[in-house]
């Protein structure tokens, strides 16, 4: 669909429905390129990406594009597409039937009545749209069957007796059953359901024995391999291609595809700002997403809704960035991995990988490509799981396993808000108002002081005497996990900073442990940013070594003021330099340069 000459394509914010966006005139980044290598893959595909990041649409794209019964449209819905022009030998030849199954409620004592319920819905509608190709008993048939499995046997049978072939598509495979896994109720039983005879294990088994009949192509989508792996000895066709670099991009938007999408917005409303400064502003928020080991050397990928959610705002909000950079729908979202927080909490309270993560900004593991569910609490099967629901990323591959590290803000917000609670959870009071009202102090008036002030009884408060010997790392996290909780600024961490990333010929690397950097877009009155640099130092340092960590503090920031970063950012504000240096627990030097 083109535009009109003064009206461009609507934003499609939050829209699954593929033909909708098509036909109602929306905004489509075209991923129709990877169709080719999809159908020159093995035909059982298998492909898991984090939540809110495309992979329902482009499930329903590939509905589109395969069903029958769309022939007709196919010009209207693919013509101006790539695959419009380069079509495959297979389009419009396939019944396709799709579950989705994050309609299937996930407790254990109904989501069998569910999930016959939700496929007896869309199984009906399915022998009701192809009732000219399937036998004239195949809707009767149907509603004499009661469990989601022989209802997909029935209709597998239909389809082969007419010479049909279908293609089946399973949307959030694994929706209720994680649902299941996240309350300890009913994890034990989870198992019974995925081995023997339980529900899930005979429901794909029904799907293999179907591939010797009707089902000829089947693509899975979900945000684990855990269901999965628990199910494989039953169900042991499918290929799993979540980690293969042909398809790194094909979820998630590149930022040529942003770039591009700015641009062409640009031409219908009155931008503010140039598409270098917007990417400025989302890249830290949004990117730096890379699935495959073997992409490390592809540019990273935007979280696709995120950057839409971005898109509409700004263009909606009198082209002016949102004053919310993080939508509360992938607040919402993070928030159900209730699974994770209790998973963690298995470990010993210094071996929780979460708060490593926050204090070391990365960590090192073997990337599991499948695992079943007991093995989750393993360090690297947790980890790994980590990577699956998008809170870590690949960052680099070497001799000791894959390096991960927090993607961007987003992510980063929502592993400090874990950090957040369990420091409230083991009674440890944080005032909210009172350090929002410190930290607008800091941005408005200069007055620093009193924050870290305030961090260094809080941390002294929570700290254990196990605490007290983790050192700088705990610290570090300690005080960026505060600093995130704040609206003001970007907590700008050099542990987390990912690989070295250039400014023209210039490294962006090479700034203090912490830098402050003003959300001056969304709060122009910022007046003061700050760069910390944190010194660790054991309990029973000497003064000497006090004055020499105090020495080379001053040092570092000296150059970490020059960084392009810092350059970039600071807009109009005045630029503290913090030392900060602790001996123990106690902040001994809070000094500005």
């Amino acid at each position: 669909m083109h535009p009109t000459e003064n009206k461009p394509l609507s934003i499609p914010y939050g829209m699954q429905n593929w033909e909708d966006v098509r036909l109602s005139g929306c905004y489509y980044v075209d991923k129709t390129r990877f169709i080719p290598q999809i159908e020159s893959s093995h035909r059982f595909f298998f492909f898991i990406r984090p939540r809110r990041f495309g992979k329902s649409l482009l499930l329903n794209m590939l509905q589109q594009y395969y069903d029958v019964n769309k022939r007709d449209l196919f010009e209207r819905l693919f013509g101006d597409l790539w695959v419009g022009q380069h079509p495959t030998r297979e389009r419009n030849s396939y019944l396709v039937l799709y579950l989705n199954f994050s309609l299937v409620s996930g407790g254990l004592q109904d989501y069998q009545q569910s999930l016959a319920n939700h496929c007896q819905k869309r199984m009906r509608e399915f022998v009701i749209k192809y009732a000219d190709l399937l036998p004239a008993e195949a809707l009767q048939g149907l509603e004499r069957q009661t469990t989601a499995k022989d209802m997909l046997e029935h209709i597998a049978l239909m389809a082969s007796r007419t010479g049909q072939s279908i293609y089946l598509f399973i949307d959030e495979y694994d929706h209720f059953t994680n649902d299941i896994l996240a309350n300890p109720a009913t994890e034990a039983a989870y198992k019974a359901e995925t081995h023997g005879e339980g529900t899930i294990r005979t429901f794909f088994n029904a799907i293999k024995d179907a591939t010797y009949s009707s089902i000829k192509r089947l693509f899975i989508t979900g945000v684990s391999p855990v269901t999965m792996d628990d199910v494989t000895s039953g169900f042991n066709i499918g290929s799993n291609y979540t980690m293969e670099p042909q398809f790194n991009a094909m979820v998630g938007f590149t930022e040529g595809e942003v770039r591009q999408m700015l641009d062409y917005y640009r031409q219908y409303y009155p931008f503010n700002h140039t598409t270098d400064e917007l990417i400025e502003l989302m890249k830290p928020w949004y990117d730096n997403y890379c699935f495959s080991i073997d992409s490390l050397d592809d540019p990273p990928m935007y979280n696709s809704d995120m950057v839409l959610y971005f898109v509409s705002r700004y263009v909606e909000g009198r082209c002016q960035p949102p004053r919310e950079m993080l939508d509360q729908n992938i607040r919402t979202d993070y928030n159900k991995l209730r699974m994770l927080i209790r998973k963690d909490r298995g470990f010993e309270h210094n071996a929780s990988i979460i708060q490593y993560i926050a204090e070391s900004g990365s960590i090192v593991a073997d990337l599991k490509s499948s695992f079943p569910s007991q093995d989750i609490p393993k360090p690297d099967s947790f980890v790994s799981l980590l990577y699956y629901f998008g809170l870590l990323t690949i960052a680099g591959v070497g001799a000791r396993g894959t390096r991960f590290r927090i993607p961007n803000q987003v992510v980063r917000e929502q592993m400090y808000g874990y950090l957040i609670e369990n420091y409230r959870e083991n009674e440890l009071t944080i005032d909210d108002r009172q350090r929002s009202m410190m930290m607008a102090d800091m941005a408005i008036d200069g007055l620093w002081r009193p924050y870290f002030d305030h961090i260094a009884s809080t941390l002294a408060r929570y700290s254990s005497n196990r605490d007290k010997g983790k050192g700088e790392a705990y610290v570090h996290g300690f005080t960026l996990a505060l600093a995130s909780q704040s609206k003001l600024y970007l907590p700008v961490s050099e542990l987390d900073a990912g690989a070295k990333t250039y400014y023209g010929d210039r490294p962006l690397g090479g700034y203090a442990d912490i830098y402050l950097q003003p959300m001056l877009e969304q709060y122009p009155d910022i007046e003061h940013s700050y760069v910390l640099e944190l010194k660790y130092l054991p309990g029973d340092a000497s003064d000497a070594q006090l004055a020499q960590a105090h020495e080379q503090a001053r040092e570092q920031l000296l150059r970490y003021e020059r960084s392009v970063v810092v350059e970039r950012t600071l807009g109009h504000t005045r630029l503290h330099r913090l030392v900060l240096v602790w001996r123990g627990i106690d902040l001994a030097i809070a000094e500005e340069l």
